[in-house]
């Protein structure tokens, strides 16, 4: 009898039931695609957000970071300890070695220019070839610093080219193709570089260049490294020193700025790595807040979802109050006709939450290619959950119109009254 009755109820009022499974699916279709976003799309975040440029830097360990106050460098840069550039490939062995995007060494010297005095060159890797092991692969300021605007040709990192900062080459009156005389040799410009920063009044150089005009090969001044990282919460600042075996493990395999950073100090010898913070906060906190807004619209999504099975589920039990006056006045309990309903909720529910998933598949598919140019995946996973979400937001929905339904009086029911 009890499945009969939940039968005929769907047989009876068709229309009201596949309204309230449409609000259903279409809720739980944007809370399916912002669930699937936001879990597949933090990497694909954070590498995007790497053309802002470097977020960790490597100093030697027996140096401390250069003094600028208003974009000027007020310590010689040629002083203090080095690195060694053969130490650089080590990188490629840390545990997160795939979230580095790239690193860049710099070595900066003082050169003088005839018209200017004197001028910084910054010597670096464009875009070097490396080996480690079996691997070969391909880092520089390209890849750690996209932003960078070069109006010719970048140099190759085997040749004698350099790149003139615009404010350098405005000064004096070069442009790419000229030639530049650096310690007592002439170099081609191959390009102006523009960055809105220092480098637009320097000379960027390879690195080989300044280890020559410096008279020491085969060593750099610090490294900037790009890595794909997570925001820091409270256990990343944990001290890796104070913190149990487990307890570490969990930290060292995090790829939080401070886990990555500790690492780039074991796979350097000598150095001290930390993160740029600007850069680092600045990442986490747009990170947090697309998380919060992908939070609050799943929730809004989810709430619309609630508000339309709520009007649904009212309607439909007014239009059968004659029906449920007959059921108490038989002998059903307020538990049996609660049961009917919630029956008929939980199915919706499974009905509905099964095509929004499909749709939230396809939506946050589309969000993916259209927003972030990327593939998004939904794990089967996410399924059951997703069903529970909607059994969740079908009975809060229902509950209102269902207290109503077991409180109903059958004698006014039954009088067409109530």
């Amino acid at each position: 009898m009890f499945v009969r009755l939940v039968f005929e109820s769907f047989r009876r009022q068709k229309r009201r039931k596949l309204l309230a499974c449409a609000a259903i699916a279409l809720g739980v279709s944007v809370a399916t695609a912002m669930i699937a976003v936001a879990t597949g799309i933090g990497d694909k975040m954070s590498r995007e957000l790497r053309t802002y440029g470097a977020n960790l830097i490597v100093t030697p360990q027996e140096d401390t970071l250069d003094l600028q106050i208003g974009g000027v460098n007020l310590k010689p840069p040629t002083d203090g300890a080095y690195l060694k550039e053969s130490d650089l490939p080590n990188i490629k062995s840390m545990f997160w070695a795939n979230n580095i995007v790239g690193f860049a060494p710099m070595l900066p010297v003082n050169i003088t220019l005839p018209k200017v005095g004197t001028v910084t060159l910054v010597g670096t890797y464009f875009s070097k070839t490396l080996s480690f092991g079996k691997q070969n692969f391909v880092t520089g300021v390209q890849a750690t610093d996209p932003w960078w605007k070069v109006d010719g040709a970048w140099p190759n990192d085997d040749s004698g080219d350099v790149l003139l900062g615009e404010r350098l080459a405005a000064k004096l009156g070069s442009q790419a193709g000229n030639q530049i005389e650096i310690d007592g040799t002439e170099h081609r410009v191959s390009g102006i570089l523009s960055t809105g920063s220092t480098e637009d009044d320097q000379i960027v150089a390879p690195l080989p260049l300044a280890q020559h005009i410096l008279g020491r090969a085969g060593i750099v001044r610090r490294v900037y490294v790009s890595a794909v990282t997570k925001p820091e919460d409270a256990f990343a600042r944990s001290d890796p020193k104070t913190l149990s075996p487990d307890v570490y493990d969990r930290w060292y395999c995090s790829p939080y700025p401070q886990s990555i950073a500790y690492q780039l100090q074991q796979a350097i010898p000598n150095s001290h790595a930390e993160q740029i913070r600007q850069i680092s906060q600045t990442e986490g906190t747009i990170l947090s807040r697309i998380e919060g807004l992908m939070l609050l619209v799943t929730l809004a999504a989810l709430l619309a979802s609630a508000l339309a099975v709520s009007a649904a589920m009212a309607t439909a039990i007014f239009e059968r109050r004659g029906e449920i006056g007959l059921m108490k006045a038989l002998g059903a309990g307020k538990t049996s006709v609660a049961a009917i309903f919630f029956v008929e909720a939980t199915l919706l529910a499974l009905l509905g939450g099964s095509v929004g998933f499909a749709g939230g598949a396809l939506l946050a598919e589309r969000i993916g290619k259209l927003v972030f140019n990327s593939q998004i995946g939904i794990s089967p996973v996410l399924f059951p959950i997703v069903l529970v979400i909607a059994i969740l937001v079908t009975f809060a929905g229902s509950a209102v119109a269902i207290r109503r339904a077991i409180k109903l009086d059958p004698v006014y029911a039954l009088r067409g009254n109530a």
